[in-house]
Formats: C-alpha cells, structure tokens, sequence
C-alpha cells in the first residue's frame, strides 16, 4: 500500500473549497503527512481586468491569498507550510507539487450536475490531467447532502 507523507491543499478561501481542506487535512492526520497550503493569485484574472484596477485587484488577490492560508492554518491541528504562487492556478499547483516532491494534491470542485453527471471544474481538472501525483478532488456537498 503507498503511503502519503506529504500532501498540498490548494485554496481560494472559497466556501466551495472548505471541504477539500477539511479531506486534506483528514488524510494527514491519517497517514501522518505533511501539510501544505498553497494559493494562487490568478495573474489571468489581473491581466483580464481594466488597465485602471489592476494595481488595486492585485493587491486585494493577494490579500485574499494570505487569508486563505492563514484559515487553513488555524484549522488545522499540526503546523503546515504555506506559499503563495502568481500564474494560473492549475499550473501553479501541479508546479508546486513537482518542485516540493509531494505525494498528493487535494483541490476542490465546483461541481455542478447536468445531465446525470458531475462537470469538474477546469482548475481540478487540469490539475488531474497533469499532476505526477495522485490528485483527490472534494466536491462541496449541498446542505441536503
């Protein structure tokens, strides 16, 4: 059976990624693994914006970024490391991975269902589609669930 001894936990600080991060921090605990705790500020989001809010939507991502970590670090019952990358997102967290050697990521979805079936979100998805490592991906429950 392989083991786990260090897992990266992708976060936004977005309720929809509360439940990743509560798996995440599950399967440490289980396989007394190392945490991780990245954010990524979406330089695509930036640049997608009016020249005139840039400066000001950088600087709020970031900000948004630090928060995000700081949470995931306050829940959790073990220290964790944390890091901010700048990019896309999914190419961030698979780089991140490779470059920390890490066994596992764990991202949540944004699932929707549509026709009998679970449409990933497009961040999970690549990060599945490229990570060298097993990706386990959370889906948020809905309160009925």
């Amino acid at each position: 059976m392989a083991t786990i001894d260090s897992i990266v936990v992708a976060t936004d600080g977005s309720e929809s990624v509360s439940r990743a991060v509560g798996v995440a921090l599950d399967v440490a605990e289980r396989f007394d693994a190392a945490v991780h705790v990245l954010s990524v500020v979406d330089t695509g989001e930036i640049d997608s914006s009016p020249e005139q809010l840039r400066s000001e939507l950088a600087d709020a991502l970031e900000r948004q970024a630090h928060e995000a970590l700081a949470a995931v670090d306050d829940r959790a019952d073990r220290p964790v490391t944390t890091a901010i990358r700048k990019g896309r997102p999914a190419d961030e967290i698979v780089a991140y991975a490779r470059e920390e050697e890490l066994d596992a990521v764990a991202v949540g979805t944004r699932g929707r269902h549509g026709e009998n079936r679970l449409l990933v979100g497009s961040v999970a998805e690549r990060v599945v589609r490229t990570a060298p490592v097993p990706v386990l991906t959370v889906r948020q429950l809905d309160a009925e669930e």
